[in-house]
């Protein structure tokens, strides 16, 4: 004889009833976890960062002279001066140069590979696209160093070729990728019934491309473009390589500047720890911190309002 099916208070279903109940918790708790964990990280490097200027920001800041003054000098044995508004200008010409420079370059990139593009031809730009994201940051620090600088002196003419241009040229060179990369993608997501609409339309090739895919996936541009921008305040090996890293408030692109990434990274292994100079660097931490949040909640903004319209 066959024996029936189990009853429902058979001991060994219910404890398969517990383990599977216990397992589904451990994972939801782990997913939640792993949700939380980038705000957590978030929150902790910005206490952190702040924790380790909050001496200078309550003691020695003064804030006319720190966003007022180009004057940068916290080793001065006469006039010790922490004016970071020669970092500031440094750092937004160096990273606006770079944005004329990769826009049009990542944007036009992006469209022949999502549209005109086809078989081995977008796979290997994609692949090629990829493998210069690769490049590290110090690579193109060299290049900026010992092929943009002596092409720059002999093309313009000028004494020192690490200045504005080179930094934002290579810069701009180092964010395309990733913004290629982000904007190919958006034009990916557009639906094939967009353009297939505008072609029964009888729009060309082009029209279909700028009246029709950028419109619908300008969601996407903007973050791509933002995300370049939040790059190019961020970087330090490469902008410190080749802008000149001098402290200078910049009237033209072949001024030497010095970047606040830059001036961190240079700065803070010399200085003692605790002293007012140690804290007045975290608080330049602190204002990059801050400025990429800005970007990135503009962003934020930005889509939200697209997506309203």
């Amino acid at each position: 004889m066959q024996a029936g099916p189990k009853s429902a208070s058979d001991p060994l279903s219910s404890d398969r009833r517990d383990a599977a109940w216990y397992v589904d918790k451990a994972v939801q708790v782990l997913v939640f976890v792993g949700g939380i964990s980038a705000i957590i990280l978030i929150i902790g490097i910005f206490a952190f960062i702040l924790i380790q200027g909050v001496g200078f920001l309550a003691s020695a800041f003064d804030l006319r002279e720190f966003f007022g003054s180009p004057r940068w000098a916290p080793t001065s044995d006469h006039n010790t001066t922490y004016g970071a508004l020669a970092l500031i200008a440094g750092t937004a010409s160096v990273t606006g140069l770079a944005m004329l420079v990769a826009v049009p370059f990542s944007l036009g990139a992006a469209i022949y590979i999502a549209e005109f593009a086809t078989g081995r031809t977008r796979e290997a730009l994609k692949i090629l696209v990829e493998l210069l994201a690769a490049i590290p940051s110090v690579v193109w620090g060299f290049i900026g160093l010992s092929i943009m600088n002596p092409l720059i002196i002999h093309a313009f003419d000028v004494p020192v070729g690490l200045n504005v241009l080179n930094a934002g040229i290579i810069l701009g060179l180092m964010a395309a990728p990733i913004m290629t990369t982000i904007a190919e993608d958006a034009l990916k997501a557009v639906p094939d019934g967009y353009r297939e609409a505008a072609e029964a339309l009888g729009a060309t090739r082009w029209q279909i491309v700028f009246r029709v895919v950028l419109p619908a996936a300008r969601n996407g541009l903007v973050a791509a473009v933002l995300l370049g921008i939040g790059r190019g305040f961020g970087e330090t090996m490469a902008v410190l390589m080749a802008s000149g890293h001098s402290i200078n408030l910049p009237t033209s692109p072949f001024d030497s500047v010095r970047a606040l990434t830059a001036t961190i990274a240079a700065e803070l292994g010399e200085t003692a720890v605790g002293s007012e100079h140690y804290q007045a660097l975290f608080t330049l931490g602190c204002l990059l911190f801050l400025v990429t949040f800005v970007i990135n909640l503009s962003a934020d903004l930005i889509v939200r309002g697209v997506r309203r319209r």
